[in-house]
């Protein structure tokens, strides 16, 4: 029987999605995580613990791993673990990415720099050091322009700034979020760097896809019907199949795939933001891993098939086509943090099942946990899953969903202030 390799963060969403399509196609799974599991003793063949931080040690123990348990197929789910993934399938002579493309797709400085080697539009960049006078830095640069640092996902520290004062004060809080202890352990020499780029107006779009032998096979294509103007930029609605007149989600699709070759991506799932604007086109990010969250959840393809099996089904070389998604409309909302505090309770939650088209509703936020919303935070309250005849209508009950829902946050307590913030 086939054995896959899953590369899974403890802070990932995406475990058990993963480990029920491993069960549906019947292949034995191990997991590997960077920290270890108390159950890893009695378990050799199913949990392994690597360091993350290290892809050319997660290379050599995966391979003496492999050994007595052959490895078929090895994926990694975040920007990390994807260029660990491309490191592991080198070593075990597995299809894969390079890893120095896998890499590129990690760091938005790489990124923007294949880009314009490559011709491919995206926004004009400039890195620089936390060490310089950030007043000095406002002077050089135009505006509007967005602040973001270069290895973090989900928006976390992604601020628009249309002025020197506004380009202050993001730059100030971005050095906060790239301060701490563990995003400063993550990134390394990264943390001392900011990446600035021109702000791109326009519509934007996400697209899902697979790459095999460098040829994109476009999955889903999403609308975001929320304006991501700034000065944050929280993701909320994802909405497929695309409203774009089909000209306009032929041209993304050519972006997409010819940034995807402009990074050295060959292999495996894809994951692209894209802006769509009177001059054309314009990539934004290409990450060489799977749509985030529990969003995957919305796409379907062939008879019944979810995401994460017709990943592993082309990862362990058993995909003869890719099959065609259900052409039913799907979304998803990202439910938002509205305020800091700490998650007390939602009510509300029978009443938004009930809106016609609602399939399910996680809340993923559990009472006691601490909220922090965007800039500083990268997660969400929960996910919203809608289907419908049109895009249209799965907005609509996204919408009508989202409203009836009542969260009970519970702020740090203020002298004479109200302790509890309350948001729909």
């Amino acid at each position: 029987m086939a054995r896959v390799l899953l590369l899974l963060p403890t802070t990932t969403y995406r475990t058990g999605d993963f480990l029920r399509a491993a069960a549906a196609l019947n292949v034995d799974v191990t997991v590997a995580s960077e920290e270890p599991s108390t159950f890893e003793e009695s378990n050799r063949e199913g949990l392994l613990t690597l360091d993350f931080r290290n892809p050319s040690a997660c290379a050599e123990a995966a391979a003496a791993f492999a050994g007595s348990h052959p490895i078929g197929a090895v994926i990694g789910v975040d920007e990390d673990t994807s260029v660990v993934a491309a490191a592991i399938a080198d070593r075990l002579g597995l299809p894969h990415n390079p890893a120095s493309a896998a890499a590129a797709a990690g760091d938005k400085a790489r990124m923007r720099d294949a880009f314009a080697r490559g011709g491919v539009p995206s926004p004009a960049h400039r890195v620089f050091s936390l060490a310089e006078d950030p007043a000095r830095v406002a002077r050089a640069v135009s505006f509007p322009c967005v602040l973001k640092p270069t290895f973090l996902a989900a928006s976390r520290g992604v601020i628009r700034a249309d002025d020197p004062a506004a380009f202050e004060r993001a730059w100030g809080r971005i050095a906060a979020i790239l301060a701490e202890p563990d995003v400063r352990q993550r990134g390394g020499e990264r943390a001392e760097l900011l990446l600035v780029e021109d702000f791109i107006p326009g519509r934007e779009v996400a697209l899902e896809g697979l790459l095999r032998a460098g040829r994109l096979h476009v999955l889903a294509l999403f609308d975001k019907p929320d304006p991501l103007d700034g000065p944050f930029f929280e993701e909320t609605i994802y909405v497929t199949p695309s409203r774009l007149p089909d000209r306009a989600q032929r041209e993304i699709a050519r972006a997409a795939e010819r940034g995807a070759a402009a990074l050295g991506l060959r292999e495996g799932p894809v994951h692209a933001e894209l802006r769509v604007n009177e001059e054309g086109v314009w990539v934004i990010e290409i990450a060489a891993r799977s749509i985030g969250g529990l969003c995957a959840r919305t796409l379907r393809f062939g008879a019944g098939l979810s995401l994460e099996e017709l990943i592993l089904r082309h990862a362990l070389g058993s995909l003869e086509e890719v099959p065609a998604r259900d052409p039913r409309a799907a979304g998803v909302m990202m439910i938002p943090i509205p305020a800091a505090g700490v998650f007390e309770r939602v009510n509300g939650l029978e009443g938004a099942r009930r809106v016609p088209g609602v399939e399910d509703i996680v809340i993923s936020a559990h009472p006691g946990q601490k909220l922090v919303p965007l800039p500083e935070g990268s997660r969400y309250l929960g996910f919203l899953f809608a289907r419908g005849d049109t895009p249209d209508q799965v907005e609509a009950a996204l919408r009508q969903a989202h409203a009836r829902l009542d969260f009970v946050i519970v702020a740090p307590r203020i002298e004479g202030g109200d302790p509890s913030l309350r948001a729909g």
